[in-house]
This record gives C-alpha cells, structure tokens and sequence, in this order.
C-alpha cells in the first residue's frame, strides 16, 4: 500500500470544515470524535452508523424521519448520511486519509482508488457469502470484476442492478433534452439530427421570446461545472451512434479504442455551439455557472433545452418544476434520439443494468461492527424494506389495487416531490445498494418511476401529449433501444480509476484540465477555426496516444476475462 497523503494539520481541519453537510438539522456527522464509532441508540437498541459520500447534492432528511424510524424499527439499525459540499471528492477523501479517520460506510466516488491504496477498507470476501441478498446482488463474474489487483473486493456497487423483468419507462442516462412546449409549438415535428435540434429552438425562441408571465427564455444552456462537463465534452460519441463509454469510443467490430475528441464529428458539434453562441442561443453563463445556480436555472422553466443525465436534473429541477405547475405550461423536458447525420441508429438509451466497477459502497478500516453494517446493507436489498425505501408506506405513500399493482393518488405524487415531505417522511437510503426492475412478487416495478401505468399517470398532460404525437408511452421509447453493448461496457469505469501513476493516467489528467481550460473558448471564439486548431495542438501536447494505449489494454484484459465465462 502507498504511504497516507501528508498534509498539515491546520490544512485538514480547514478542508474537514468544509466537507460534510448535516442531514436535516444542521449538525455534522462527521466529528473527529464519532466518525467511524458504531453506536446504539438508547430506544430500543437501534444500531446507528455513519456514511460519507463523495457525492454533491445527496437528499438531507430530518432526524426523525418517519421512514428512516421504520427501517431502524425491522433491522435495528439506522445510518446517519453525509455528502459531499465544497470539494471535489479526491480532495474530500484526501481530508479522510490525511486525518486517518473515517465513516463506518464510505463512497469515494473518483476518490476509491485513493481509499485502496491508503489501506482504508475492509476486504468483503469472507463476508459476502454470510449474506443472501447480497450475495444474491451480483453474479460471480460481477464479483469478480469488483476484485483490485491483490484479489480481493472492497466495495459493493450499487446502480445499474436490474431485478428479473426490465421496466425501462424513465431515460436515467444522458441526452438532448427539449421542453414539450417547444415541441408542441411546431406541430411535433420529426427531430433526428444537431442541426434540426438548434433549428428549431431558434424558431421557437425568435416566435416565444418569453413564458408566460414574461420571463425572458433561455434557448440552451451548458453545465460545465467540475465533474459535471460531461454536459458539454462527451456529446460526440452519441451523435456518432455509440454508447456510453464516457471517456473513448469503443468499435465493436474491431474492438479498438477511438478518441472521440479528435472525430470530424467533435469538430462538427463544437462548432455548431460557436454558432449557436454567437447566435446568442446558447447561454453566456454557461461556462461559470455552478450546479446549484444551474439546477436554480432549469427550475424556472425558462430553459428550453441542454444536455444532460435524467439523475442530474430529473429530481431537483424537474421536481420543482412539478411543484410550481410549470409543466403545466410545457417546461417538462422530453428527451430527442439526435445524431449528427439523419438515418444514424442512435445509443442514447440500451437495454440491461450497468456495472461501474470504479467506485461503489466500502466499509472502512474504522467501522467496529462490520457484521452488523452488512447485515444492514443485506437487509435494505430484502423486499419489505426495498418497498418502504423507494414507494414509501402502503396506504400513505401508495395504495394497492385489485391485482396487486401498486400506484398513487395525484397528492401522493405532489407530495413525493415535495422537499419539505421527502426530508420528514422518505427515506431512500440513496447510495445503498438497490434494485430497478420487478419487484420478488412478479408484478410490480422495484420503484415507482418503473411502473408503466403509475409512471404514465403520473406525467403531465403536456407530456402524455407529446408521447402520444410520437408514438411513445415513455421516455425511452421517445429514443428507442439498442442491445446492451459488449462485456467491455462501460471504459469508464477503468478511466474513473486512472491514477498519474501510469503514462496514460497522467495523459488523461492532462487532458481532462486542458478540455477544461479550452473548449469554452473554442465555444466563445470569434474565429472558431483558429481556436480549435490551437485547441487540438495544446490537446496533442497531453500525449493522448498514452491513455488510448492504456484503455486498449484495459479493452484487450475485459475481453480476455469475458471469455472465459461463456
């Protein structure tokens, strides 16, 4: 193991200062003195864990949430969250290492592989088979694909899990997203390309400057924002028809690793938005704004469109946008399957869960009861308490029809998007493990926006319209889908870990800064041909050849390991 980071004392505490953010009430949970301590409660015994993830932006509930006392109440144990706030999560999980403390359950998020090193969790090998459900989470090739390079595994990740049937209604990934209104407007019109889609909010902006009430509309804006320039950097390998492999294009015939920075389509797409700026369409704050003025942007209902994942927005703004009536008014966000040339199979949306193999849910070195915050971890994933996680309480939360199908009543939708309600009463438990797909009993959807009619009744009349214009039901059919992509699926998750360590590694930190630094000016640029010549010589310069070199051998080491379980 590398030696911990060295780093002042005065400069840790001033960065643990900043780290965490209390969950509901204002107070930390991470004290020098409680991090890592398991504790009993004194009603009833409650076991009461702590957890930090390296996660902006995590739901804070009330210390008396209704839900959260439920699940206590049948696994006699509680966890109080923390997230992450004024950091990136290297430097937040750099504050862990340096002080040498740490939450009983920890995600690092691009900061895991900084964990391993440093020797802060704990091998789960011996454990996992003590536990049914989560043995039962993943297969032994999933398994396997979590051991690091001495063989062992030391988190458990929690997304893309799909249990028996798929009910895919909800788009969760990345896409262009545009307003019903604008759509609605132009008699829904047939939307395939980049060019179409700024084509057209240009008409609609120059008919409709306004909502409404008057506020002035913002054609297109762009999140650029830390980790969160996915929203202005990546766009080129969808329009060129492949997936989400986040960092390169994969060929699948030739299983070669492309670099989608360099494709005439990049050039293509980065030019458009310098069009499309100079035009005025796309927002002049774009390159400033933080997340939360963002999500305070699109929460307006004044954005007509922009790029981005569902899970970014999908429950903050577009919650908000619910709760004020806006979507009412058309400012829901449909997404468009767009490619850059018309005719192009689109992979904005494929079929089967994702395993992101870079990061996931540990527990740490300091944890003093790990049986017991597996036995919670493997009690969240059983059927009774997944239901009260993610549809809440029967009879408050949903009801229960004649077959056995759950839904709700419109109040019990307003109130699932209501802030004030989810910190009192919701408890997801968010970054625990979890399940989308059917629930054990063979009818209904793991979570709610999985189920076909409660999802359908649950949307906008604007949106239900729209859907129907077109043919669709939900928001993956308004983008079709493609077969799950191969074994290698998803690069991101070995490019998520890349350390400076390797050659590649520091190519792809020098390129991620110089992305960065550059494509918000080649977007500004005056004379866009001689800012992205000078763009791609600087890019040149990070030694890219090095990373691509190092995700082929990754791609060449997952094809290898694929084979041999088939």
């Amino acid at each position: 193991m590398k030696a911990k980071k060295v780093v002042s004392a005065l400069l840790v505490a001033a960065m643990a200062a900043s780290m965490f953010t209390g969950c509901g009430d204002g107070t930390t949970g991470a004290d020098s003195n409680s991090v890592g301590d398991t504790q009993s409660s004194e009603d009833g015994g409650v076991k009461e864990f702590t957890a930090f993830f390296a996660v902006p932006a995590g739901t804070e509930i009330n210390d008396d949430n209704e839900i959260q006392q439920q699940i206590a109440e049948i696994t006699g144990a509680k966890v109080k969250e923390t997230w992450l706030t004024g950091q990136t999560a290297q430097e937040a999980v750099g504050t862990l290492i340096a002080g040498g403390e740490y939450p009983d359950f920890i995600d690092g998020g691009d900061g895991m592989a900084q964990l391993y090193d440093a020797g802060a969790l704990i091998p789960l090998d011996d454990y996992i088979d003590k536990y049914p459900n989560i043995k039962e989470f993943l297969t032994e090739e999933e398994w396997d694909k979590l051991r690091q390079d001495d063989g062992h595994i030391y988190w458990i990740q929690q997304f893309g899990n799909i249990y028996g049937e798929e009910k895919a209604t909800t788009h969760n990934d990345e896409a262009f997203w545009i307003q019903t209104r604008v759509l609605e407007w132009a008699g829904y019109p047939e939307v395939h390309t980049m060019d179409q889609y700024f084509d057209l909010i240009e008409a609609y902006n120059e008919a409709n400057p306004t909502m409404e009430d008057g506020t002035t509309n913002i054609p297109y804006t762009i999140l650029c924002d830390d980790w969160r320039y996915f929203c202005l950097e990546n766009a080129p390998e969808f329009l060129d028809g492949y997936p989400n492999d986040g960092s390169v294009i994969v060929d699948p015939e030739e299983l070669k690793i492309i670099d989608y920075n360099t494709t005439p389509t990049a050039k293509r797409y980065f030019q458009k938005l310098n069009e499309e700026y100079q035009k005025g369409i796309v927002d002049p704050e774009s390159f400033t704004q933080t997340y939360d003025e963002y999500i305070a942007k699109l929460s307006t209902g004044r954005v007509l469109g922009m790029i981005d994942q569902w899970w970014d927005f999908a429950y903050t703004a577009g919650d908000s946008i619910k709760q004020q009536g806006l979507d009412k008014q058309g400012c829901a966000y449909v997404p468009l399957p767009i490619t850059i040339e018309e005719g192009m199979k689109n992979q904005w949306h494929n079929s089967g869960g994702v395993l992101n193999v870079a990061s996931g849910l540990g527990i740490s070195v300091d944890c003093e009861d790990v049986e017991g915050a597996l036995q919670f971890v493997d009690d969240l994933l059983g059927q009774e308490v997944h239901d009260l996680r993610f549809w809440g309480v029967e009879g408050e939360d949903y009801l229960v029809d004649e077959n056995g199908e759950f839904y709700r009543t419109d109040e019990m939708r307003t109130n699932a998007t209501d802030t004030a309600y989810k910190a009192s009463h919701l408890c997801t438990y968010s970054y625990f493990p979890q399940y989308s797909g059917t629930s054990r009993d063979g009818i209904n959807a793991m979570k709610p926006e999985y189920q076909a009619k409660e999802f359908y009744d649950s949307l906008s009349t604007n949106v239900q319209d729209c859907f129907a214009a077109y043919g669709a039901e939900t928001y993956v059919d308004m983008l079709g889908t493609s077969e799950a992509p191969g074994p290698w699926y998803p690069m991101y998750s070995h490019s998520n870990n890349m350390t400076t360590d390797t050659e590649g590694g520091l190519a792809w930190a020098k390129m991620g800064e110089i992305k960065h630094e550059y494509l918000p000016k080649v977007v500004m640029a005056a004379d866009f041909e001689s800012a992205w010549e000078e763009y791609m010589e600087v890019y040149e310069s990070c030694n890219p050849q090095a990373f691509i070199d190092e995700m082929q051998a990754e791609l060449d080491r997952r094809m290898e390991e694929a084979a041999k379980y088939e």
